[in-house]
């Protein structure tokens, strides 16, 4: 029986091999199957597993947001003729924060074995690494684009926190991170908790927690840069 492969794919600029278990190079090299966000970058990231391989023999199907239902089901047709094939996400893990999600989904509904690989979550490294609550944690995503809404959100998840002890995870556009760092630092209470956890597995890797007063008094730079940010309101 063909298994959906769901790859895990590096976070930042490390090398591969510091991230990434053997196993997921052995079994890329052994699908020409792959469902992908972007396909030149997945092209990229194959090409770095094993520089030997041979790009132009593999098929390529894009997931978006774009795509449709009958594509997606298009995409599967290899699986339930007993092809292994793999997903890629842009970075990290598939279907966490992910269009994968979808794939996979699919795959339960028509018999098809999936095999998630060991990778990095950004998610899971941060919360590691935060020092708030890991047994009860929500993941939001990301929060609303105006400034107005984005407020509003970040108060209630502080309340949400407080009341259920309860540590709050989102992320950001990296464009725009400054501007949600300075949201976070006047909208919540000055001994609230946030934890900062950028560029995580690459060689300026950050991750630091201090109350939303101190952070207020040293504001990092966090522009164009792939951060994760962990609210715990004590």
């Amino acid at each position: 029986m063909a298994k959906l492969y769901l790859i895990p794919n590096v976070l930042g600029d490390s090398p591969w091999e510091a991230v990434l278990p053997a196993q997921v190079q052995t079994i890329c090299k052994e699908i020409r199957y792959f469902i992908v966000e972007n396909i030149r970058t997945a092209r990229r990231f194959l090409k770095m597993l094993d520089p030997g391989i041979n790009i132009d023999s593999l098929t390529f199907f894009e997931l978006n947001k774009f795509t449709s239902e009958e594509e997606k089901l298009q995409f599967i047709r290899p699986l339930l003729e007993g092809e292994n094939t793999g997903v890629i996400s842009e970075a990290g893990c598939p279907g966490v924060a992910d269009p994968g999600a979808d794939i996979v989904l699919l795959a339960h509904r028509n018999n098809i074995q999936v095999a998630p690989l060991v990778g990095p979550s950004s998610v899971l490294l941060a919360l590691m690494a935060s020092g708030f609550n890991g047994q009860n944690f929500t993941f939001n995503g990301y929060l609303p684009v105006k400034p107005d809404e984005r407020k509003k959100q970040i108060r209630f998840l502080e309340k949400k926190s407080q009341a259920e002890k309860q540590t709050q995870i989102f992320i950001e556009t990296p464009y725009r991170n400054n501007q949600m760092l300075a949201d976070l630092v006047r909208s919540c209470a000055p001994q609230t908790l946030l934890c900062i956890a950028c560029n995580l597995t690459s060689g300026d890797e950050f991750i630091s927690t201090r109350s939303v007063s101190q952070w207020g008094k040293n504001l990092p730079d966090l522009n164009k840069k792939p951060a994760i940010f962990l609210l715990f309101s004590v």
